[in-house]
């Protein structure tokens, strides 16, 4: 395993989680991989980003490249894809999900966070893939995944950096609620559950952290003076399109290497 804040080799070495961290996926709904994406890759997808941004910002659509992406013409660009299929990311992804069980994505989302002065606002949850009127998702339909998986593009040391936010333990509290309403109470919004305090995540460029997908996030405030860089990614088990109400109530039906010693093949 590569040590904290290294960037890692590629996809040549094959990160398998280790019994303590597949016991925090399990627990707390996410894991961090330090050094998950290497160097080379990193600075690839920056230096698109950065050219992109050179030419101009259509102030128009800042809402549009909030909720769904910056620099959209680059979403299924190899700099951008690579950071999850040519790394470590894809070798998790498949030791967690299963070895061919992974629907290989298509786009990734490019996430920037601006500097925004004054007293860091309150993060508030989510979960991906519902409606609003901005990220293209139907109204009356839940786009569900089974992974979240981003990747650090710049350094996120300390909070009110632009960190991932996330609510430890929700995807345990929401499968419980949805097992005493059903699955489709999702379409009557976000569940009215106990959150317990949030997390801002950590980290390095290079890193990478996986969420279920039933883990509530947010994109927190950024008090820094830097803009935050990362990519994220909405993983697919092969099957998830004929059982994905049925996960809400059986969370890790699409992730046998979460559940076992081994990697699931």
């Amino acid at each position: 395993m590569a040590a904290p804040g290294a960037r890692g080799s590629g996809a040549d070495e094959r990160r398998v989680l280790s019994d303590a961290q597949r016991a925090a996926l399990r627990r707390d709904g996410y894991v961090v991989l330090p050094g998950a994406v290497p160097g080379p890759l990193v600075d690839r997808a920056l230096a698109a980003i950065n050219q992109s941004l050179g030419k101009g910002l259509d102030p128009r659509r800042l809402e549009e490249y909030r909720s769904r992406s910056f620099c959209p013409e680059l979403q299924k660009d190899g700099a951008i894809t690579d950071l999850a299929v040519r790394s470590e990311v894809w070798a998790a992804a498949e030791s967690l999900l299963g070895a061919g069980r992974v629907k290989r994505p298509r786009t990734g989302q490019i996430a920037l966070c601006f500097p925004a002065p004054g007293v860091p606002g309150r993060a508030h949850p989510h979960l991906d893939g519902m409606y609003s009127p901005t990220n293209g998702v139907p109204r009356g339909d839940v786009l569900s995944f089974t992974m979240l998986a981003g990747v650090m593009l710049s350094d996120v040391p300390a909070p009110s950096s632009g960190n991932l936010v996330v609510w430890p333990g929700t995807h345990e509290a929401y499968q419980d609620y949805f097992r005493r309403r059903g699955p489709k109470a999702l379409l009557e919004g976000m569940p009215d559950v106990p959150l317990g305090a949030p997390v801002p995540v950590t980290g390095h460029a290079g890193d990478a952290v996986l969420c279920h997908w039933q883990l509530a996030h947010a994109a927190g405030p950024n008090t820094s003076p830097h803009v935050r860089y990362a990519a994220y990614f909405r993983l697919e088990h092969v099957d998830h399109g004929r059982q994905r109400w049925e996960c809400l109530t059986d969370i890790w039906r699409e992730w046998p290497g979460a559940t076992d010693g081994d990697r699931a093949g």
